[in-house]
C-alpha cells in the first residue's frame, strides 16, 4: 500500500526524509489520477527501500498543495533532501516517472 500524506506529516515524511521522495497529488473524483494510481502503487513496491513513494489527497490535505503550486492534478512532485526537484503535471508513463526517480538516487 502506497503511503498516504497528511499536511500534519508532509514535513517529517517528505521533507525530512533521507531518501528522495515523490509525492502524487490528486483526488477520488478525478478520472486522470485513477490512471497514474496504479502506476504510483507499482513504483512504491519496485522503489521499496530506495526512495519514498507517497500520496496526498488535495480534496483532504491543501495546505502543501498551494504552497508548491499544485492547480492540477495528478501532479507529482520529486523531492530530495527537502527541496522540490522536479515536477511532472498530467499523466505520464511510468518510464517517466522512474526516470524522474532514478535521477536521484
Amino acid at each position: 500500500m502506497t503511503l498516504e500524506i497528511t499536511d500534519k506529516d508532509f514535513q517529517e515524511k517528505v521533507l525530512e526524509s533521507d531518501l528522495p521522495v515523490l509525492v502524487d497529488f490528486w483526488a477520488a473524483w478525478c478520472g486522470p489520477c485513477r490512471m497514474v494510481g496504479p502506476i504510483i502503487d507499482e513504483l512504491n513496491t519496485e522503489y521499496e527501500g530506495k526512495a519514498v513513494i507517497a500520496k496526498m489527497d488535495v480534496d483532504q490535505n491543501q495546505e502543501f498543495a498551494a504552497k508548491y503550486g499544485v492547480r492540477n492534478i495528478p501532479t507529482v512532485l520529486f523531492f530530495k533532501n527537502g527541496e522540490m526537484v522536479n515536477r511532472q503535471v498530467g499523466v505520464a508513463q511510468k518510464e517517466t516517472y522512474k526516470e524522474a526517480i532514478d535521477n536521484l538516487l
